[in-house]
């Protein structure tokens, strides 16, 4: 089996301290990861102004605008994140959640795009997304097929590379609602790589997905799960997503080539077994 793709989301689960973010980078790094990844919202396009306006008490404030405002990081902060994630030598990218996010992010020059769930009906966001033709995972969690279809056939149209990401939008999911079987359906329907973003608690269900032919791993990460944060509760703490990471690669071994082959160890045995 091929390399799995595993991604660290970091999301907003830095709480806006830039600190946080520089250990939840380091965590990845640490436990072996291909990358992390971030949101980025514009807040005023994303939201309407009655909402934002409404009460939310919040390390930042009590209304909904001063939450949503103190979880963003601005272009100093991602600069540095882009230094950062340099210097440790790992892969960084965001997924957008409006068509000004998009192009803020393309001054960072990006290998990779991400199409959050919620953002998979979003024609304008997707036609800017595949207008760069950077290789783009896209979630599919809380879509039905017809909007698959619907989002495949701009990024086809584009012709933008991407991989879809069997996913279930609820925080934490049950793992019974995990339908892991999806997997292997979505790579045949639609021909291309097909990867797992996991919002349960525990690693078991990634794994197995990888046992299933997940090309990628999406999973949000925490310093501690019981930090500030609608993310945190279905996040995984450092020693999870070590542990994760290692039997990811141990499973992709086990998994080997699919062809009917005799190893050495085997052979030996043949040999005493058979004569």
């Amino acid at each position: 089996m091929s390399h799995v793709f595993i991604i660290a989301e970091i999301g907003i689960n830095h709480n806006g301290d830039l600190n946080i973010a520089k250990q939840l980078i380091d965590t990845a790094v640490d436990a072996g990861c291909d990358a992390v990844k971030f949101q980025k919202r514009t807040v005023d396009k994303v939201y309407t102004k009655e909402y934002l306006d409404g009460p939310r008490e919040s390390p930042w404030g009590t209304t909904q605008r001063a939450q949503k405002e103190g979880l963003e990081f601005g272009a100093p902060e991602y600069a540095e994140i882009d230094q950062y994630c340099k210097k440790k030598g790992i892969e960084w990218f965001a997924s957008a959640w409006d068509v000004d996010s998009q192009i803020f992010l393309r001054q960072f020059h990006l290998k990779y795009n991400k199409v959050a769930s919620a953002m998979l009906v979003n024609d304008a966001l997707l036609e800017e997304i595949a207008s760069e033709g950077k290789y783009t995972f896209i979630a599919t969690g809380m879509s039905t097929l017809e909007e698959i279809d619907h989002a495949v056939a701009i990024f086809e149209k584009q012709k933008c590379k991407y991989e879809l990401l069997h996913c279930n939008s609820t925080y934490p999911m049950p793992v019974e609602e995990a339908n892991l079987n999806l997997i292997p359906a979505l790579r045949k329907k639609y021909g291309c790589n097909v990867g797992y973003s996991g919002h349960e608690k525990g690693i078991l269900v990634s794994e197995c997905a990888v046992a299933l032919g997940a090309t990628s791993i999406e999973r949000h990460i925490t310093l501690d799960k019981t930090m500030y944060g609608s993310d945190q509760a279905a996040s995984i703490e450092p020693n999870e997503l070590t542990e994760m990471v290692q039997n990811i690669r141990l499973i992709e071994t086990m998994l080997g080539s699919g062809e009917k082959s005799l190893s050495e160890s085997e052979l030996i045995t043949k040999k005493k077994l058979r004569g």
